[in-house]
């Protein structure tokens, strides 16, 4: 009778250990330093430039197809997490840490990698920013099922 009252506490330890590990890994990374303004909803437009944005990894890729270099930018995924960019040159691949993404709370995206337990956030919607006070421009994000269906 002893020994089964060892193995219930011990069963109650082991839950609450897993328990309270399942609680810490699904924290997500969030730095009130690092808090951003919040998305100009009001300045959000369809209109798109020629620059495909590619999703490797815990990375962007962006070519820049167009004969336009952009300095001194805001680049805005998914309407909610940005970046300050020093340029994107004219013809050229720039490539960006999605660690670097806030939003206004100061919480960083879900850039996934190696050691995370959740899906990554998905990269469906990427816009530009000239100056606070200027529209959006939307570049054409290129998702990864697109390119492994394409490669199948």
């Amino acid at each position: 009778m002893k020994t089964s009252k060892i193995l219930r506490l011990v069963g109650f330890i082991g839950v609450g250990a897993m328990m309270a590990l399942a609680s810490s890994c699904a924290r997500s990374v969030y730095d009130p330093d690092r808090a951003t303004r919040p998305y100009p909803f009001d300045l959000h437009t369809t209109n798109t430039v020629d620059m495909q944005v590619f999703r490797d990894g815990t990375r962007l890729e962006i070519v820049n197809a167009t004969a336009r270099s952009y300095r001194d930018i805001d680049l805005w995924i998914n309407q909610r997490y940005v970046n300050h960019v020093d340029s994107l040159p004219a013809g050229e691949t720039v490539r960006l840490s999605l660690w670097d993404f806030y939003d206004e709370r100061g919480e960083a995206i879900n850039a996934g990698g190696f050691w995370r337990t959740v899906e990554p956030t998905p990269v469906r919607l990427v816009e530009i920013q000239t100056a606070a006070d200027q529209p959006m421009i939307g570049l054409i994000t290129i998702r990864a099922e697109e390119i492994e269906e394409r490669t199948n």
